[in-house]
């Protein structure tokens, strides 16, 4: 285990991205999971079923580190000064930008996502290009050509399914809009990015990132280096 080398996985608490972070185990990878989350806009709930998910990882590579990252001041900041439409291109883009710091922090030499194809508005082949724009390094999509039936059967195999499922609050949720673009395009994107603070809300989260660990048989975690209570 961990000889194909460290990659940081984005994980929400959904049925793909643990299935995407479980199959770069299996190619030899130790995943270093990375969570976003906007307590306390919203309850625990998410954050709940991705530490319960990590254990139930951490099964696969027996000692895994879950990065939990703050995530609702950067959406708050998106919402007051950007288009409606373009919310969740942006959020991934500020996500992909904020675990690129993390990774880089921690020596993982790639990003995994959990992206399928066509499956949900932010991950259409424009979408999937302009947010794949800002990293400066490899992203690797695991589950691109898989249906939700085929992901949906291996999340079963693997013991995430159940976890997956339960009710929660994804941070991606928070504030969403009516109609998300499909096709968003680099130089709107863009447009809507200058005038915010991009590097200093990126360092910012990057900061703010609270740690967990785990180890399998024991499955004990510690407390995080930083804590998730309200101000």
């Amino acid at each position: 285990m961990g000889t194909s080398g460290r990659v940081a996985a984005l994980m929400s608490g959904g049925i793909d991205s643990p299935v995407a972070a479980w199959r770069m185990m299996k190619r030899g990878c130790t995943v270093l999971p990375i969570h976003f989350h906007a307590f306390p806009l919203q309850d625990r709930t998410t954050i709940d079923k991705v530490t319960d998910l990590a254990r139930i990882l951490t099964r696969y590579q027996l000692r895994t580190r879950l990065l939990l990252v703050p995530f609702g001041e950067v959406q708050q900041t998106i919402v007051a000064a950007c288009p409606a439409p373009l919310r969740v291109v942006l959020y991934r883009r500020f996500m992909v930008r904020i675990a690129e710091v993390l990774a880089a922090r921690h020596r993982a030499r790639a990003l995994v996502t959990g992206e399928s194809l066509g499956q949900v508005a932010s991950q259409t082949l424009d979408n999937m290009t302009v947010i794949g724009e800002v990293a400066r390094g490899l992203v690797l999509r695991p589950l691109v050509g898989m249906d939700k039936e085929e992901i949906t059967l291996q999340a079963r195999r693997i013991g995430t399914f159940e976890v997956s499922t339960l009710p929660d609050q994804d941070c991606c949720q928070l504030f969403v809009p009516r109609s998300p673009a499909t096709a968003a395009t680099l130089e709107e994107v863009q447009r809507a990015e200058s005038v915010l603070d991009v590097e200093g809300l990126v360092q910012a989260a990057a900061r703010q990132a609270a740690e967990e660990r785990f180890e399998f048989p024991a499955v004990t975690a510690s407390a995080g280096t930083a804590p998730l209570a309200a101000t």
